[in-house]
């Protein structure tokens, strides 16, 4: 009566289904946060914009102010990612020239792990070097 293949198969199937249905929904429900948070300021941003006191040109200059330390905080959160991700890449590089050279030592196999170690060299070269600070 039991077959162990076709539980498996079974309990696969549900668990990949689910996991799938899932991502989806969490995909679809914060693009709506972000819809609605979008909204929601621009329609702050056209009340303040309507309105004729002196209070309403500083709010606006306050948020001015937020919104180009928010895209400094992008900026920076991207210069970090590609620092992480160069040291990461080189660090498989390196890894793998180890890992290599220890299973054949007959063929210089090993050097292919310098591929990834250049590439995390270049993207660490391009940040400290040729990348824009802010």
């Amino acid at each position: 009566m039991f077959q162990g293949p076709f539980w498996l198969f079974c309990f696969l199937s549900v668990s990949s289904a689910a996991l799938f249905g899932f991502l989806a929904v969490a995909t679809y429900s914060e693009s709506r946060r972000q819809e609605r948070e979008s909204y929601y300021k621009s329609d702050m941003l056209k009340k303040i914009a309507e309105m004729q006191t002196s209070g309403a040109a500083a709010a606006l200059e306050y948020l001015r102010d937020q919104q180009q330390a928010s895209l400094a905080k992008q900026a920076e959160q991207k210069r970090e990612g590609y620092i992480l991700g160069g040291l990461i890449t080189a660090a498989v590089g390196i890894g793998l020239i180890f890992f290599l050279h220890a299973i054949v030592h007959s063929m210089p196999i090993y050097m292919v792990g310098l591929i990834p170690a250049f590439i995390g060299l270049a993207m660490l070269v391009y940040i400290y070097t040729l990348a824009p600070r802010r």
